[in-house]
């Protein structure tokens, strides 16, 4: 029975009962909750032996902390329950707690010992965190109710209305602090984009094109005096360039135009070695002739522009 002390003969171990759905929990037996609160003995409130282990209390605690909440059970003494199974779990989890409890056998004694006195007959031996903290820690935030229940741990009363409140304000602050990490971490991508839409708007188009351009206006036809590149231009270039200023456009222009040749110059001989390769591996001799066909169009006008530069 629950009038014996920790000291007597070892009690059933905790057994896991079925899982009650949220909706039968009010329904538990009205019965559980007296019976509980005239219990003394700590071991007996939880329902297991005196050499239970940690995995052992916890069992138990998860199981009848389930049932006695207040926000999900409204019988007679079942909040009185919720508070005394908080403070059982609380004391026999603690090993120093625990000592003590089992030398003095006595609850009173052992609060005396370790809270200096602390001792109230309805709540047993209190413990330094309360059934409501205990029970969040466990099952993450407890039920949701708009409910007060109000604990108290000997030192002072908390609500679970404000811890609520209290927990819902740190989650907002959390979110805040967030968002500002996230906005820190976009940051350098943010100014990234930035730079570069600042420095496509601040770099002009070009006033050429190595081909005609309806879109810009750019249909003009021109030359440039030293490699003879032709290219075009709008109405308004030769009015806007002259001089050095001309000069230093066809200058770009030539740069241009010898890259693309390039270019396309590399590209037709990988094309060639691709099909000379191919026409050897298979020995098919239609491949091999195609390959020696091929007109290599900028190669050769990429030897021009060489004997230019070089003054043949």
């Amino acid at each position: 029975m629950c009038g014996d002390r920790p000291g007597g003969p070892e009690r059933r171990q905790p057994r896991e009962g079925p899982a009650l759905p949220s909706e039968g929990r009010e329904a538990l037996p009205t019965a559980l909750g007296p019976r509980i609160n005239k219990c003394k003995n700590y071991y007996e409130v939880l329902g297991v032996t005196k050499d239970a282990g940690d995995e052992d209390l916890k069992k138990a605690y998860r199981k009848l902390a389930l049932k006695f909440h207040p926000d999900k059970n409204h019988a007679p003494g079942a909040t009185d329950a919720f508070k005394k199974i908080g403070n059982a779990y609380a004391v026999l989890s603690n090993p120093e707690k625990r000592k003590q409890y089992d030398l003095t056998g006595n609850e009173e004694q052992a609060c005396n010992q370790q809270n200096n006195g602390r001792f109230n007959f309805h709540r047993g031996c209190e413990a330094d965190i309360t059934p409501e903290d205990l029970f969040n820690i466990f099952f993450g935030g407890g039920f949701p109710s708009g409910s007060v229940h109000s604990f108290s741990n000997g030192r002072a009363g908390y609500s679970n209305q404000h811890q609520h409140r209290h927990s819902g304000h740190e989650r907002e602050e959390e979110r805040g602090d967030g968002g500002f990490s996230v906005f820190i971490q976009l940051m350098p991508i943010i100014v990234l984009i930035l730079v570069s839409l600042l420095s496509q708007l601040m770099v002009s188009n070009p006033p050429y094109s190595l081909y005609p351009r309806s879109g810009s206006g750019q249909t003009i036809k021109m030359q440039t005096e030293n490699l003879g590149v032709v290219y075009y231009v709008n109405k308004d270039f030769k009015n806007e360039y002259k001089g050095m200023l001309l000069q230093k456009v066809e200058k770009s222009v030539e740069e241009d135009y010898v890259t693309n040749i390039r270019n396309n110059c590399w590209k037709e001989r990988q094309q060639k070695t691709d099909m000379q390769y191919a026409a050897k591996v298979y020995h098919d001799e239609r491949l091999r002739r195609k390959a020696e066909a091929l007109s290599m169009d900028n190669c050769k006008e990429l030897e021009r522009l060489t004997s230019i530069y070089k003054g043949g």
